[in-house]
């Protein structure tokens, strides 16, 4: 019997709780680091998961034929530390199967997925594992990250206030609502065994994590960190994402996550017809909403335009009997736009921006949106 279909104590509502302060054991914790080309950010970023106080941490580097010296570094410290050791590729996989390959050797009951070039804050396995090994039912933990370029790192905060444990569907049909991911990634922890059980990262370019999330999920409760900043997200010029990822993209790999979703375990759910349908009508939504914006800028008559409208078609047929839709024909006919439709944009452009905000500041507070 797999630990899935294993009966466990589910919780039945949303609830906040104080932080509980004893371990039950000292927890054991692989941290699966994938590397390409980020030599100089990789002894920062093993460092930070050794140093970690009150759990035993195992450090597993895959090396995805890294170009620079990335390979000797990440020897050199498995050298040094007997707690960390190495893969490495002959050829560039890409960071799911190099996350993959590293994770399917793990051994510790719980599991953290870090870029080279991220680091963990200090305390932050320990704040994580107490809260999964105080809920067992609880297959995700994630916290605050802070976002960070250059030096000195911004510093963190270190105690945790309180948990908010989430029944892990209401935390899925949340996230089906609002069509976005919530998580960076190096803020998160996991129970091991889910991923033995449900599948690793899917073949997504990069949305691959948002993805495993939303799976685990619909198979766990999910518990959110507050009070603390759980890990250092780096931005760079050369970070996969700041290369390859704008707004177009991000649209896509979000409609083929839930796509990969709904398609894999969670099928089986007996919600899964009616939350896939939610997000693809939120999805349909944003894409409307962001023709619109390419309406506005001039941008009419490109390919970007184009697309979401046919995406949004495609998403949910519906849309088109919609006012979000009439008003946008509305707007890109040749015919004179009326006064009342121009202050209705206004309005609505307003209320985006304000919508936006308000989400913005409730994620850097309760990490949804």
């Amino acid at each position: 019997m797999t630990s899935v279909q294993k009966t466990a104590e589910r919780a039945e509502r949303r609830f906040k709780v104080k932080p509980m302060l004893t371990q039950s054991s000292i927890p054991t914790v692989s941290v699966v680091i994938s590397c390409f080309n980020y030599a100089r950010y990789l002894p920062q970023a093993v460092q930070s998961c050794i140093g970690q106080q009150g759990v035993s941490v195992d450090v597993i580097i895959v090396d995805d034929a890294s170009t620079d010296d990335s390979l000797a570094v990440a020897r050199t410290l498995a050298k040094e530390h007997p707690n960390v050791s190495v893969l490495s590729h002959s050829e560039n996989a890409g960071p799911v199967r190099a996350f993959n390959n590293g994770a399917r050797t793990a051994t510790g009951e719980f599991l953290v997925r870090l870029d080279a070039d991220d680091l963990l804050t200090p305390g932050s396995l320990k704040r994580a594992t107490l809260v999964a090994q105080s809920f067992p039912s609880v297959g995700l933990v994630y916290g605050h990250p802070l976002h960070f370029s250059g030096q000195p790192l911004p510093k963190p905060r270190l105690d945790a206030t309180a948990w908010t444990i989430w029944p892990g569907l209401e935390w899925l049909t949340d996230r089906c609502r609002t069509g976005k991911n919530v998580i960076t990634s190096p803020e998160v922890l996991m129970r091991r065994s889910l991923l033995d059980d449900l599948g690793y990262l899917a073949p997504l370019a990069h949305s691959h994590d948002m993805e495993l999330w939303l799976r685990l999920s619909a198979f766990s409760d999910v518990a959110y960190i507050h009070g603390a900043d759980q890990a250092w997200h780096r931005e760079h010029v050369a970070s996969l994402s700041a290369k390859s990822v704008n707004e177009l993209v991000d649209l896509r790999e979000r409609v083929a996550a839930f796509d990969v979703l709904f398609a894999g375990p969670v099928a089986g759910r007996l919600e899964a017809n009616e939350l896939f349908a939610t997000a693809k009508k939120t999805l349909a939504k944003e894409a409307v909403r962001t023709a619109r914006h390419e309406h506005d800028i001039g941008a009419h008559d490109g390919p970007f335009y184009a697309y979401c409208l046919e995406l949004a078609r495609t998403l949910d047929p519906g849309i088109v009997h919609t006012h979000l839709w009439s008003r946008l024909n509305r707007l890109s006919t040749d015919q004179p736009i009326s006064p009342s439709l121009r202050i209705g944009s206004l309005v609505s452009r307003l209320y985006g921006r304000i919508r936006s905000e308000l989400q913005w500041r409730r994620w850097h507070r309760k990490g949804v949106y």
